[in-house]
């Protein structure tokens, strides 16, 4: 993990709740994934559709129950800039697993994370995952890329 700008008790805070937040995720822990989020939290998933608000725990059980086991999910190159009441970093994310049909996945995806501070705690206010597109006409994703 890199050291970013600003406030460095608020970046140390972040980054706590950021690895909290991804070892929830490898767990499939969705109170634990939840518990980091504001209730009105704005996501730009890698699935459909184009935006979602507020909290899906239900959808995120849902999608948990796909992969048996613990799930893959690393933060890489974090990079954090807070201020006192408001934060954002990016970092490369790689999800991998194997699903319930016995199919092996890896992917690399772009993350960008908004925080805010509420009651004394940092919250995620705003996820926006994301995965390049060839701009050959194919319009494929790109997501067999690696750093």
């Amino acid at each position: 993990m890199t050291a970013g700008n600003g406030n460095a008790a608020a970046e140390g805070e972040i980054r706590a709740l950021i690895e909290d937040w991804a070892k929830a995720m490898r767990a499939k822990d969705v109170d634990g994934v939840v518990s980091h989020f504001t209730a009105d939290i704005v996501t730009f998933d890698l699935a459909p559709p184009l935006l979602s608000t507020g909290v899906d725990a239900d959808g995120l059980q849902a999608w948990f129950s796909t992969w048996p086991g613990t799930l893959g999910y690393e933060i890489h190159d974090l990079k954090v800039t807070a201020g006192d009441d408001a934060a954002f970093c990016h970092c490369l994310t790689r999800l991998s697993g194997t699903k319930v049909d016995g199919e092996k996945h890896e992917v690399w995806f772009r993350e960008t994370l908004c925080l805010r501070k509420i009651e004394g705690a940092w919250k995620i206010a705003h996820q926006h995952e994301s995965v390049p597109f060839h701009m050959d006409g194919s319009y494929r994703a790109a997501v067999d890329l690696k750093p």
